[in-house]
């Protein structure tokens, strides 16, 4: 079952579900469900699926790590929580995002990465 907040492949991205509504059956059709979901990289989806098909649904692990360095060709230190570096990222190429990172590096604050 895929409930708001759960996690889905739509339109073949992995997406996080915002939305979901019922949609009657109608004289020839089967019933539908309709799915809202933000993909996780790049902005909103909808899909009208029948709701007897199933659906892939992507397994989604979060990992949480403290930024330590970021290197001039976008690769990052990252610290894990067993106090190891992870040294194989490179940082999304989303420019606000982007900035605001390494403004915030920059002034020395800590930041936390999320890796899904």
């Amino acid at each position: 079952t895929i409930r708001k907040n759960g996690y889905f492949v739509i339109k073949g991205k992995a997406s996080k579900v915002v939305e979901v509504s019922t949609l009657k059956t109608g004289k020839h059709s089967h019933a539908r469900c309709h799915f809202v979901a933000i993909n996780l990289f790049n902005g909103k989806l909808e899909d009208i699926v029948p709701s007897s098909h199933n659906c892939d649904v992507p397994h989604v692990i979060h990992t949480d790590y403290q930024l330590i360095d970021i290197y001039k060709d976008g690769f990052v230190s990252l610290l894990t929580d067993i106090r190891n570096t992870k040294d194989d990222l490179r940082l999304l190429t989303d420019e606000p995002l982007l900035t605001q990172i390494k403004k915030g590096f920059g002034e020395g604050k800590d930041l936390v990465v999320t890796v899904m």
